[in-house]
């Protein structure tokens, strides 16, 4: 199973062993801070947005046009910007690494 790791806002480390789902239910279910998913994960919020390291982003692909209509409303955005809840976790994502973007 693959692994991801969350840089959250303070600057914490949270490593998921064995990630199964998309990166934003992965984030709820171990309490990983910053990340609230309010609409459940059927991208119509950004409380799920979090910043690919640059070294993924070929894996990961970069937002869509329905998340960046939404990313396009926060602050602290580039081009790295995602919706946490539109990444789902496969084994080629293994050892992924986002940052939570701040709230």
């Amino acid at each position: 199973m693959a692994k991801v790791t969350y840089i959250t806002p303070s600057g914490n480390e949270v490593v998921v062993e064995d990630a199964i789902g998309n990166i934003m239910e992965i984030a709820r279910e171990y309490d990983v801070e910053g990340i609230e998913g309010a609409c459940s994960g059927c991208c119509s919020c950004a409380t799920c947005h979090v910043r690919v390291k640059p070294e993924w982003l070929d894996k990961t692909g970069r937002a869509t046009e329905a998340e960046q209509d939404l990313i396009d409303l926060e602050s602290d955005t580039d081009e790295r910007s995602r919706l946490s809840c539109q990444i789902e976790m496969t084994d080629d994502l293994d050892g992924l690494v986002v940052e939570v973007a701040p709230f």
